[in-house]
């Protein structure tokens, strides 16, 4: 069966259509990491800047671009950098964000600025009376306004939009994204899965609705996004356990939602994925970056997470006194050619 799947795949690649480039590595496949941080501290806000949260400095992009890594997704609060819904952004927090941007610039990578909040803003869902569609909408078309060169900056949506239901969040999605491009956007933009966005869980229902079912008709008129998941590899796919299952299983998973991403002409971003540097868990993170490396259902992937305030983190990528971590070198194989 999974034979089968990978064939598939592999043949419908054929008919694939490649998004439409508009900067952003122009359609090369984007590698590279998330640099946490910025999204630390959640229940402190708006939180003190080098104290409860850090952004990423050039130092630490160019280590992982050293790497071979050319894509840097940057994990921040919305309600740091939008104090109040459909106020001004917050000019401090909004020029740290610039300054990542213009470090990753600087050495030719891109950088996906991800609103890190599960489909919320202070506790309240996305869609709610408090939260109205239109508030991620105006938040996003703020951020347009001073990200306005799409040539090495993407825009991620929403990370994990879990506190809505997966056809409230598809929806929200597609306006925003169309509220963008009516904006003149050509950015690369990342429309995540709903719920945890897991590649797992594509085909489970959310009420009557999955994922496979919710964005089987998105639409960008610019032709220019990826459907965003994530996969980890522990027992419950939730990226919080230190054993990791089978790896022909999550070859299956891989290949399952690249079939269905090839057979409704869809393209895939793998936003997050990490595991511990045990055995077990090595074998299963190889089999997640085989099932990338050459498929042109996907786009590209960023692991999940490197950062100088993650400390003995078990899925760090961050190099410690022993030198790169093991993950790393399974990372290295999966970057093209």
């Amino acid at each position: 069966m999974i034979k089968f799947l990978f064939s598939s795949v592999i043949l419908a690649g054929a008919l694939f259509c490649q998004a439409a480039s508009a900067g952003c590595l122009d359609g090369k496949p984007m590698a590279g990491v998330n640099l946490s941080g910025a999204e630390f501290a959640a229940e402190k806000l708006p939180g003190k800047v080098f104290t409860d949260y850090v952004y990423p400095d050039l130092d630490e992009m160019r280590l992982f671009q050293s790497m071979g890594m050319n894509t840097f997704r940057l994990p921040f609060l919305w309600e740091r950098v939008q104090p109040k819904l459909f106020g001004e952004l917050d000019q401090a927090e909004l020029q740290r964000i610039k300054d990542s941007v213009a470090a990753a610039g600087s050495i030719g990578a891109c950088m996906i600025l991800d609103v890190h909040n599960y489909g919320q803003y202070r506790g309240k869902p996305i869609g709610s009376p408090e939260v109205p569609r239109a508030a991620l909408v105006d938040l996003w078309q703020r951020l347009l306004a001073s990200f306005k060169d799409p040539a090495n900056v993407a825009f991620g949506l929403m990370n994990e939009p879990a506190k809505l239901p997966t056809a409230e969040w598809a929806a929200t999605a597609q306006e925003t994204l169309n509220a963008l491009r009516r904006k003149g956007s050509r950015h690369l933009i990342l429309v995540p899965g709903g719920g945890w966005s897991g590649a797992h869980s594509w085909y489970a229902k959310d009420g009557a609705v999955s994922n496979a079912d919710a964005f089987r008709f998105f639409h960008d008129p610019a032709d220019n996004y990826m459907i965003e998941v994530h996969q980890y590899a522990d027992a419950n796919f939730s990226g919080t356990g230190n054993d990791c299952v089978d790896p022909a299983r999550l070859s299956a998973i891989m290949a399952n939602v690249a079939l269905w991403a090839t057979s409704t002409r869809r393209r895939l971003f793998l936003g997050e994925f990490g595991v511990p540097a045990n055995q077990q868990c090595l074998a299963a993170l190889t089999a997640m970056v085989d099932a990338i490396k050459g498929n042109p259902a996907w786009g590209g992937w960023t692991y999940w997470a490197a950062g100088q305030w993650l400390g003995t983190y078990p899925f760090s990528l961050q190099p410690d006194s022993n030198g790169e971590r093991p993950q790393t070198a399974i990372l290295k194989k999966g970057i093209s050619p």
